[in-house]
């Protein structure tokens, strides 16, 4: 007997062929997905792909222009060196140009999962029409909304836990780095203005209902999260996690699949209680984090610090990481900012899911053990995370024994190794 379909309209052929790619029965994820711990998008040209309980740590590669660099050109170059290096899913944070044919145009060509911030296109539409960006309205954040379905997108980023409760929490417990989160910040900022609650939570059923209508997932955004380490786990934090936590309920009622953000600098003793508080508040959604980031003083290296606390945080139980680059708290990356940013967090990913069990994770070490065991040197590249990156490394260093490397040539210790064992014989 076949599994059922599993809700919120997933076609049954979209969680057939997630389940083979992932190496897991069927059923077991048809149960997860309808708990909510799974969430599953792509298909219709898409590539299937499914973040949360059991499953392969996913990576999502963050792209988009800016007032500054308005033209759409190099964002696309961007978003196939993202896919190109191993991507699951692109988000576009676009806020310069024309954020529409922006949106239209990296759709057209995305081949993963594509993931949008509608707040900030509702913003910079504000602001054109009236100078204004405090004079944004909940109408027009839901029709951005819509856009952004029509345009059919996966998911969208919403700080919808960014509430006048949540917020007051910065007032008893002040931060140093204050509110980060670009949404949470302008929608903090809208609500003082405005006398008014944010319009993502107050029309929070209206939210649900288009993104039911479209088959869009919610990715429930931090906006409150900590910026630097010593406001991580804050008051604040916590607060709008709790949030989160019941609009993810809400969320899943409503047939609309529900996965919660999490915060971006966080000290390495912090980084596992802060996945357990997370699963436990907002019941077990798939955890998306920025990084995090276990140190502030390494501005041109955050792709390192990102891969550092990325790859603890996906061994205490974190689904899906956002990149972090180089140019994190510099400037908007370049082309090779990209591929460092997508690179370093696969790793990260991969070393957690070598902790999780995920399966076929320790058989691809194992794998590549057993080449370098043999000088293989074929099947290392094949193997290698980065094949070009080996094939660049290698052809740069040139050795007179092709056989060997040119950091041991006749010193190798695989080769000693094995005239040992042939002595042994």
């Amino acid at each position: 007997m076949s599994p059922q379909q599993p809700g919120f309209d997933l076609d049954a052929s979209l969680v057939a062929e997630i389940a083979r790619d992932e190496q897991i029965d069927e059923a077991t994820l048809i149960a997860r997905i309808d708990a909510g711990t799974v969430v599953a998008m792509g298909g219709n040209g898409v590539r299937p792909m499914a973040i949360g309980e059991g499953l392969r740590t996913k990576i999502n590669a963050n792209l988009g222009t800016s007032p500054d660099y308005p033209e759409p050109d190099s964002e696309l170059k961007k978003l196939h060196a993202a896919v190109a290096s191993g991507a699951d899913a692109v988000m576009d944070l676009s806020t310069g140009g024309d954020i529409d044919d922006i949106r239209r145009a990296i759709r057209s060509e995305c081949p993963v999962a594509l993931g949008t911030v509608p707040i900030y296109q509702a913003f910079a539409e504000a602001d054109a029409t009236s100078g204004n960006m405090m004079s944004m309205t909940a109408d027009g954040v839901l029709d951005v909304i819509a856009r952004n379905g029509v345009d059919k997108v996966n998911f969208v980023t919403l700080h919808c836990g960014v509430t006048r409760d949540t917020v007051a929490a910065l007032g008893t417990h002040p931060r140093i780095g204050g509110i980060v989160s670009r949404g949470g910040s302008l929608l903090t900022e809208w609500m003082r203005v405005n006398n008014a609650e944010n319009p993502l939570y107050a029309q929070y059923d209206d939210v649900l209902a288009i993104l039911k209508q479209y088959g869009v997932a919610i990715s429930l955004g931090d906006g409150l999260r900590p910026g630097a380490i010593s406001d991580a786990t804050d008051a604040a934090q916590v607060s709008e996690t709790r949030v989160l936590g019941e609009l993810v309920l809400r969320a899943r009622e409503a047939g609309v699949q529900a996965f919660v953000e999490g915060p971006g600098h966080v000290p390495l003793d912090q980084i596992a209680a802060n996945v357990v508080l997370q699963k436990r508040l907002c019941h077990g959604a798939p955890f998306y984090v920025l990084g995090p980031l276990v140190t502030d003083v390494a501005p041109g290296y955050d792709h390192i610090t990102g891969a550092i606390g990325g790859a603890i945080c996906a061994a205490a139980g974190a689904d899906f990481l956002c990149y972090v680059t180089p140019a994190e708290h510099l400037g908007l990356p370049t082309l090779d900012d990209v591929v460092d940013g997508v690179i370093a967090s696969r790793i990260a990913a991969h070393a957690a899911d070598i902790v999780k069990g995920v399966p076929g994770a320790r058989a691809w070490d194992d794998r590549m053990s057993r080449a370098r065991c043999e000088l293989d040197w074929a099947t290392m590249e094949l193997l290698a995370l980065d094949p070009g990156r080996v094939r660049l490394t290698r052809g740069d260093r040139p050795t007179s024994d092709d056989a060997a490397c040119s950091m041991c040539g006749k010193f190798c210790s695989i080769r000693a190794g094995r005239r040992m064992r042939e002595a042994g014989k």
